[in-house]
């Protein structure tokens, strides 16, 4: 042991594999030039080493900056949703800034999908090496994702999914589970042979997030035989006229609902119906951390809020870009969030 411990960093790496320092560091730092077998050899000793690199130095001394662009919904007057996502950024660009890193963000309506095809064209001239995207418009989405597959660019998602995509990771909820935590989460309110609501507020009410998140809801129901009608409507203009108006028209219809669950941080526009109305009789469940959400759950007209972390995920999404580009390191294909209860009781004590 005394005599390893007289080796210290590359050098006890190449020492143990046999090889070269200069071997070593082309696998450091992802370079060609390595078998596969070499390079798997030198990785296990460095994991079992856990080794760090000198990155800061490496950095400054190929003075070859790196250039990651993110690509998501701005904040409007509909929701501020995307403030939190968006910290985490910036915190992740804070630390990273140092090596080299460049981070362009690019923002999108959420109600216009040309505005998200312009910001990726606009992406796509820059020559960046890696992309942050929160993946809104599905269709559109894939379009850049295999412009960036064609040109070797990673990418990674944050807060919703697009299967079968050779993105780099996920980081976000597990949508069929948090939904499956907002059917069980409704049930304490209700009577048997209950009628329920689940809203999509939603220029793109076909989003896969929602459609799993309503599988999700309906899967609960399902797997304990619990006898329930399940009504779902689509109300495609987000402004909060227009929702009262939809929500209006469906509750006429539907005189016996007893509880609505909106899939995604739109709830505040129900709650703020169901005030005007008086409805307190009906449960509500909805989506995020938001200043609109939070003041009607104190006021007892939402019952529970899910929460994602979204400011964990916009951090976590560009850190695993600069684990990528810059440590040469693996990063988890899929990572989930945790799927945290927000009530009137624990609010005050949430951190986003």
């Amino acid at each position: 042991m005394k005599e390893e411990n007289t080796h210290s960093g590359v050098k006890e790496i190449a020492r143990r594999a046999n090889v070269s320092i200069a071997t070593v560091d082309r696998v450091i730092h992802n370079r060609p030039g390595v078998s596969e077998k070499t390079k798997k050899k030198i990785n296990d000793i460095i994991t079992e080493l856990d080794y760090q690199p000198n990155v800061l130095a490496s950095r400054l001394a190929s003075r070859k900056i790196i250039s990651l662009a993110v690509l998501i919904p701005r904040v409007s007057e509909e929701t501020d949703f995307w403030e939190a996502p968006f910290r985490g950024i910036m915190r992740a660009e804070a630390e990273i800034r140092k090596y080299g890193i460049q981070v362009q963000t690019f923002f999108f309506d959420l109600n216009d999908k040309h505005s998200f095809t312009e910001q990726a064209e606009l992406i796509l001239k820059k020559e960046v090496q890696g992309i942050l995207l929160a993946p809104s418009f599905i269709d559109e989405s894939r379009q850049l994702i295999q412009a960036c597959q064609k040109l070797k660019i990673p990418v990674v998602f944050i807060d919703s999914n697009v299967p079968e995509q050779d993105n780099l990771c996920y980081i976000g909820p597990h949508l069929f589970q948090s939904g499956y935590v907002g059917a069980k989460l409704l049930t304490y309110r209700l009577k048997e042979n209950h009628k329920v609501l689940v809203v999509n507020i939603s220029k793109e009410t076909d989003n896969y997030s929602y459609l799993q998140i309503e599988e999700g809801f309906r899967s609960y129901f399902k797997d304990h035989s619990q006898p329930c009608e399940i009504i779902r409507v689509d109300i495609k203009d987000t402004d909060k006229l227009s929702v009262a108006k939809e929500l209006t028209r469906v509750l006429y219809d539907h005189e016996d609902i007893e509880a609505i669950f909106v899939t995604n941080s739109r709830v505040f526009s129900v709650a703020s119906f169901l005030e005007n109305a008086g409805r307190k009789d009906i449960s509500l469940i909805g989506y995020d951390f938001l200043k609109e959400n939070i003041r009607f759950l104190k006021e007892g007209l939402i019952d529970f809020l899910i929460c994602h972390k979204p400011e964990e995920q916009g951090f976590r999404g560009l850190m695993a870009l600069y684990q990528t580009l810059v440590l040469g390191s693996p990063v988890e294909k899929v990572h989930f969030m945790p799927i945290d209860i927000i009530t009137k009781e624990n609010q005050a004590f949430y951190q986003n």
